[in-house]
Formats: structure tokens, C-alpha cells, sequence
């Protein structure tokens, strides 16, 4: 898809409540979620999509966004495990649901 014809963001409210509502980080099963977007793929001062969100812990979403400590395409794989991780709580609480697209 071109640049002229890249679609707006998704942003979904409900999605990032949901996602802060886990009890945990799914990395190291912290307390003190948030919804951390992934940090690629970004335009300039704007966020990716809200459903590539992971919950973190406000260490772990440090580490990944800000950290020096870990190469750059280690940092965007654990976010890549986390944002799956997040799914996969979700679904086992019944927080996703799949719509059939109409006929």
C-alpha cells in the first residue's frame, strides 16, 4: 500500500481498557499494567495501531522503548512475544471476540 493511501490508526478505547486490565506483565508478571503500543512502524509523533499493544509493567515497557541494555531487533522481538502474549490472555478471559463477516 502507498504512503498516500495508508489508513488512519485503529484506536479503540475498549482495547487499551481491556489490555490494561490484566493483572499482570505478561513479560516478568509484574504489577502496574500498561498498554505499551509497539515502537515501530510509527509515523512522526503518532502511535501504531491500538491493538498492537502489549501489557507491560512500566520496567519492561522502559526497557523495550528506551533501553540500551538489549540490541534494537531483540528490543522489537520481545515486544513482538509480548503483543502475543497479551493476545493470548485476552482470549483465555473472553475478552476477544470473533464476528463473522457478512455474506
Amino acid at each position: 500500500m502507498a504512503l498516500s493511501q495508508r489508513q488512519p490508526p485503529y484506536r479503540s478505547q475498549a482495547w487499551l481498557d481491556a489490555v490494561r486490565s490484566l493483572d499482570q506483565c505478561v513479560l516478568c508478571h509484574g504489577y502496574g499494567v500498561q498498554a505499551a503500543h509497539r515502537n515501530e512502524g510509527k509515523g512522526m509523533g503518532q502511535k501504531v495501531d491500538d491493538c498492537l499493544t502489549a501489557a507491560l509493567c512500566l520496567s519492561c515497557h522502559h526497557a523495550i522503548d528506551n533501553g540500551n541494555s538489549l540490541p534494537r531487533e531483540e528490543r522489537r522481538a520481545q515486544m513482538d512475544r509480548a503483543i502475543v502474549l497479551t493476545l493470548q490472555q485476552l482470549a483465555r478471559r473472553g475478552q476477544l471476540k470473533v464476528q463473522r463477516a457478512a455474506a
